[in-house]
């Protein structure tokens, strides 16, 4: 039994590796994660790794993280996690986020519009849709359905496992934080660090105060990339190009949500360095630009006693899943001894 209030999943990787991400989503099972949570940005899709992995696993969670809301529309997501709900036995999580402008139009090839708005009309509709208690009808700033007056609405063919499927928000703004708060079932932050909770307590507080009271408490899930070793450095080492990726490039120079994170965190100054150097091509130099502190409060790196340690900060953190990235089973299987140990 875990002593931990905290509750452990898996974060697997995309485009790359994915055999063996497979083959640790199915350790993770055996060893009782809570959830394993799949990704997508440009290359693999999340829900073909979700499908497949409905199949090898038994008890684990299976959630998206996150499915990008301009890709596809809310009733096709709706159909998605019905699909996989009913073929998994209940246990589909529906991570969902809004991208950002670098793959909605880079890629997707669509405008990037309202997040906001987006987010607000997107969650509705896919819950209306698989509630199935009428015709699915909505006309919002965003979204019209039917398309126009002269098609009739539609209810989904298929009865729902569930009436809900559980819905995270992937939300790193005050604003898009209040709104998960507000509507979502869960958050799912990143680069989010127990030790700078204040930065984002605000926003989650506004949200909550506007939360209809009848949905439960709201959940909040959180990725780190974990490297276990006798030296520290060289786990910090292996920890910082996830870390410079987020941090100098994922958003162009004028937007990248990611660096406002750490911006707000106090380490402005070193996150304008990382994003100089990683757009301009220096990748390696960016990585090796991450400081050691910011590391070790946003991955789980060091010898044993030090992620013990770190794994009770975690517990009594805001934080209900911790996500562990990693696909080494021996990590997860050290992650799952430490916790029991605390």
């Amino acid at each position: 039994m875990l002593a931990l209030r905290l509750r452990l999943g898996i974060g697997l990787p995309h485009s790359r590796g994915l055999p063996a991400a497979v083959a640790a989503a199915v350790a993770a099972d055996q060893l009782g994660y809570h959830s394993v949570w799949v990704p997508e940005a440009y290359g693999s899709d999340a829900v073909t790794v979700l499908a497949y992995l409905a199949a090898r696993t038994s008890t684990i969670g299976l959630a998206s993280a996150v499915l990008q809301m301009p890709a596809r529309t809310p009733a096709n997501t709706a159909m998605t996690a019905m699909t996989l709900d009913e073929l998994s036995g209940g246990r589909a999580i529906l991570g969902l986020g809004v991208s950002g402008p670098r793959v909605v139009e880079g890629w997707h090839g669509v405008p990037y519009r309202k997040p906001l708005a987006m987010t607000r009309e997107y969650v509705e509709i896919v819950r209306r849709a698989i509630r199935r208690t009428e015709p699915l009808t909505f006309d919002g700033d965003l979204f019209r359905i039917p398309a126009d007056e002269r098609s009739e609405p539609l209810m989904s063919a298929m009865r729902p496992h569930r009436p809900e499927v559980p819905i995270y928000l992937a939300a790193n703004g005050p604003r898009n934080i209040g709104l998960a708060a507000e509507i979502a079932d869960g958050w799912l932050p990143t680069l989010y660090a127990p030790e700078y909770d204040e930065t984002v307590a605000p926003a989650v507080e506004s949200g909550l105060a506007r939360r209809d009271p009848a949905r439960s408490a709201l959940m909040v899930a959180c990725g780190v990339p974990t490297f276990i070793g006798p030296d520290v450095q060289r786990c910090r080492d292996l920890a910082r190009p996830y870390l410079a990726l987020y941090i100098g490039g994922m958003g162009s120079r004028e937007q990248n949500f990611y660096k406002d994170v750490v911006t707000r965190y106090g380490y402005g100054e070193a996150a304008a360095r990382i994003q100089d150097l990683y757009l301009s091509g220096r990748a390696v130099d960016a990585a090796a630009a991450v400081p050691d502190d910011l590391v070790d409060v946003l991955a789980l790196v060091g010898p044993a006693e030090t992620i013990r340690e770190r794994l009770a900060i975690w517990d009594r953190s805001r934080v209900d899943v911790l996500i562990i990235r990693s696909v080494d089973v021996r990590v997860l299987e050290t992650v799952r001894e430490l916790a029991e140990q605390l």
